[in-house]
């Protein structure tokens, strides 16, 4: 069984790699191979960014998960489930990362 305390981390931690794989600039060469970023102005002259799907396969299926934070985020979930249990010497770095999302939560709310 799971103590609440680290319930919240794994949560945490979760919450903040799944960030990180979809949304943060430092990880954009995972997603550079699988998605394209395409920026396209509108009638009106507004810039929007669109994700582009490369390939086909596998690589296309990478791509579409990449895409998406939900789906994303069950694998990193899952990630983080599975390191607190069978690696316990990386509670460390998912203490970080839960500090680190812990952080982004509060940055978002002020």
């Amino acid at each position: 069984m799971i103590n609440l305390l680290d319930f919240f981390i794994l949560i945490l931690a979760s919450f903040r790699l799944t960030r990180l794989i979809v949304f943060d600039e430092i990880t954009g060469f995972i997603r550079r191979p699988f998605i394209s970023e395409v920026i396209r102005e509108d009638e009106t002259g507004t810039a929007e960014t669109y994700i582009e799907i490369k390939g086909t396969g596998l690589r296309r299926w990478i791509g579409k998960l990449l895409s998406c934070y939900w789906c994303t985020g069950f694998w990193c979930a899952l990630g983080v489930v599975l390191s607190y249990h069978c690696l316990p010497a990386s509670y460390p770095l998912l203490l970080v990362l839960a500090i680190a999302g812990g952080a982004a939560v509060i940055e978002s709310k002020i």
